[in-house]
């Protein structure tokens, strides 16, 4: 394969990648969806980007890192998109909204609050950033089979991490009272990538979901290390997932 064929940012040609891909926001991240997948083997790294390729059930699935924040997030998106994939997946972590949500457990997007600006550059603020539904229901039935504990609902991304963190610090005006404002209308966490994930991979005829990692308690003001188990665990349901994506995808191709 000549270079000039690889994508710029991502590293990636043709045949590289499969046509579902989880992404994690850490490079270091994609080895550990790696172990998940059926004899992956490392692809690229580029930039922020770290790519394996493997399989689940026989079909070519992938894992690419996209960084943090969502300006990497949409170059990636697009370079996906070029190369043929049609479903992304984050498997990301994230902070807590609301009190029931406590550490290590799951947290499923059905859409996200735009407090980000990276989509604006797509469209206005009007166009919301919604979850494609079979990826959302996908999630859902591998989080129940798990028994693992998740929670379904609205995100909110943001581009100031440590704004949230530690909003008494800031010299904004207001911005506890703002968050607070969140919590109350029903967000049940905040992360850095799903909102933009979700808006470019739409407007770009994909499939997008989001399972995110609690990290960070509702009012902890940290972000915490976390036992192992809770990565592994959600990675398990992240490629439940997409094999029940793959199933469906397979039964509706021999129905057409």
């Amino acid at each position: 394969m000549a270079v000039s064929e690889k994508k710029y940012h991502v590293g990636l040609g043709p045949g590289d990648v499969g046509d579902y891909v989880l992404v994690p926001g850490d490079p270091f991240r994609t080895p550990l969806v790696a172990r998940h997948l059926e004899g992956a083997r490392e692809v690229a790294f580029s930039r922020e980007y770290r790519t394996f390729t493997g399989k689940v059930d026989g079909v070519p699935v992938s894992t690419m890192s996209t960084g943090m924040g969502g300006p990497s997030v949409a170059i990636g998106v697009e370079e996906l998109h070029e190369l043929g994939v049609h479903t992304l997946l984050r498997v990301g972590t994230c902070g807590a909204s609301q009190p029931e949500i406590k550490m290590g457990d799951l947290v499923i997007a059905i859409g996200a609050v735009r407090s980000e600006g990276t989509p604006d550059g797509y469209v206005p603020k009007e166009y919301p950033a919604i979850a494609s539904l079979d990826v959302v229901n996908a999630l859902i039935a591998a989080a129940q089979a798990s028994g693992a504990p998740y929670h379904v609902g609205l995100l909110r991304s943001v581009d100031a991490l440590y704004s949230d963190l530690l909003p008494d610090e800031m010299p904004r005006p207001h911005l506890r009272d703002e968050l607070a404002m969140w919590s109350k209308a029903g967000i049940i966490s905040n992360d850095m990538e799903t909102s933009t994930l979700l808006i470019v991979s739409r407007l770009r005829k994909m499939r997008a979901g989001t399972i995110n990692l609690c990290v960070d308690e509702l009012g902890a003001g940290e972000i915490h290390h976390l036992d192992p188990s809770y990565m592994d665990r959600m990675l398990t349901v992240a490629v439940d997932a997409i094999r029940r994506l793959i199933k469906s995808d397979a039964s509706a191709s021999k129905r057409q």
